[in-house]
């Protein structure tokens, strides 16, 4: 029987997540040869703690399920004894980059990871606190049943379990390392407001995220493919297709990875939107087999994001990650042209190749991200209001964004020459228990 780890990150109120997120773990156990730890990593404040530790009180006890809900005292307690048995040069730094003080995506999902290693777990299943599952004629639609159909088996293996195989055959005897869906529903990204009060500001500001190099038509292309997931259609019937998987077509809230989350961390970069979709790119293009399949997660906006300080910290996260795309297209770019050399002799991918291409990333010259600022300050003063007030907030910070940008993928860089020996040190780490 194998181990899996379905996990649910969250820095806000969210017990009837955790109540769903339970039920699909109850789904894993009872279709599937398995036993699910349910990992709910808690950032919460203490009111929202104790609501979210009554949710996990009232999920049901069932054979091959175990739950385990940590608040940030806990996780730090296990990242500190997983750090130093690691023997790593910088604990200090270590121990800042996976629990950071400020918000990070892809920090709460390297914790899940090596969590997931302590408890036995080959693989990794992630949700979100903002989202839903589809239910259709009074059924849950749960991707963990996609998942568990394909994760880890051989790609030959998997092929009878999914509807098309779009994979060439010389990648066939390689083993799945994800599978994943998107979502339907609002825009992944904050900014559906721009779209409607400026089309044209909103293609300025979204092409940014393109290479500078791109033309006017492939800008326009990733223009009006960003965000919007798989749109508004609900699900109807089950349809999965084993391929290499457009980092396009997937998203973090509906993900599942296997072998990959063990070599390669995710960007740990804090306050910046996309900074955990690292691996999905990885996937792709080291030539490792995925399944795309259609159950695809309801996505919906919480009301802090309305407010004028959660509209101008979430602005914030989208400048970030427009920034640091100077450092990850360079990286993209040298992953999609290095492909199946990224893997080892056993199809691992060398932690390595990634790392030194993170680092020499943070060496390009700084004009372009120079330009993105300067692009998105006439942007947001030209849809005024609270936007023209925010474009007053970057040009304060237009320095120390710019450090910042360098600094995440410096960060990042550091994390991954240390991630095997840690993912190693955490695998021989017990995991706190919940009062």
């Amino acid at each position: 029987m194998r181990r899996i780890c379905l996990t649910l990150p969250t820095n806000r109120p969210c017990a009837a997540t955790i109540t769903a997120v339970a039920e699909e773990a109850a789904y894993a156990a009872r279709h599937f040869d398995v036993e699910v730890h349910l990992l709910i990593l808690d950032s919460c404040p203490a009111p929202a703690y104790a609501a979210h530790a009554e949710a996990v009180r009232r999920i049901p006890e069932q054979p091959r399920i175990v739950v385990h809900h940590l608040d940030e005292a806990r996780q730090r307690d296990f990242l500190r004894r997983a750090i130093d048995r690691s023997a790593a040069m910088k604990p200090d730094l270590l121990l800042d980059l996976m629990l950071p003080a400020r918000l990070s995506y892809g920090a709460c999902t390297n914790r899940a990871f090596l969590l997931a290693a302590a408890l036995g777990c080959e693989s990794v299943h992630r949700r979100d606190s903002d989202s839903r599952y589809q239910v259709v004629d009074g059924e849950t639609v749960f991707p963990v049943h996609h998942e568990l159909a394909s994760l880890g088996r051989r790609a030959a293996d998997a092929a009878p379990h999914v509807t098309e195989t779009a994979l060439a055959a010389d990648h066939m005897d390689r083993r799945v390392a994800m599978v994943g869906s998107s979502f339907v529903g609002e825009l992944s990204v904050d900014i559906g407001e721009i779209l409607r009060i400026d089309p044209a500001v909103y293609h300025d500001m979204v092409s940014l995220w393109a290479p500078a190099h791109w033309s006017d038509e492939q800008k326009g292309q990733l223009v009006d493919e960003s965000f919007r997931g798989a749109g508004t259609d609900a699900f109807t019937a089950d349809h999965s297709t084993l391929a290499l998987v457009d980092p396009m077509r997937v998203d973090m809230c509906n993900i599942a990875f296997h072998g990959v989350q063990e070599r390669v961390p995710l960007p740990p970069a804090t306050d910046t939107i996309g900074s955990d979709y690292f691996l999905i790119h990885l996937v792709h293009d080291a030539g490792l087999p995925g399944v795309l399949h259609n159950r695809n997660i309801v996505n919906y906006y919480t009301g802090e994001r309305r407010t004028d300080s959660g509209f101008m910290a979430y602005q914030l996260r989208f400048v970030k990650f427009l920034l640091s795309m100077l450092y990850f297209n360079h990286v993209y770019d040298h992953m999609a042209r290095a492909g199946a050399s990224l893997l080892d002799e056993q199809g691992r991918v060398r932690a390595s190749a990634v790392a030194l291409s993170a680092r020499r990333s943070a060496g390009l010259d700084r004009s372009e991200n120079v330009h993105r600022l300067d692009v998105l300050d006439a942007a947001y003063r030209k849809l005024g209001g609270r936007y023209a007030e925010f474009a007053d907030l970057l040009g304060q910070r237009r320095e120390r964004l710019l450090d910042e940008a360098r600094g995440d993928i410096e960060d990042f860089a550091l994390l991954a020459e240390a991630w095997e020996p840690l993912v190693r040190a955490a695998a021989l780490t017990s995991v706190p228990q919940r009062r």
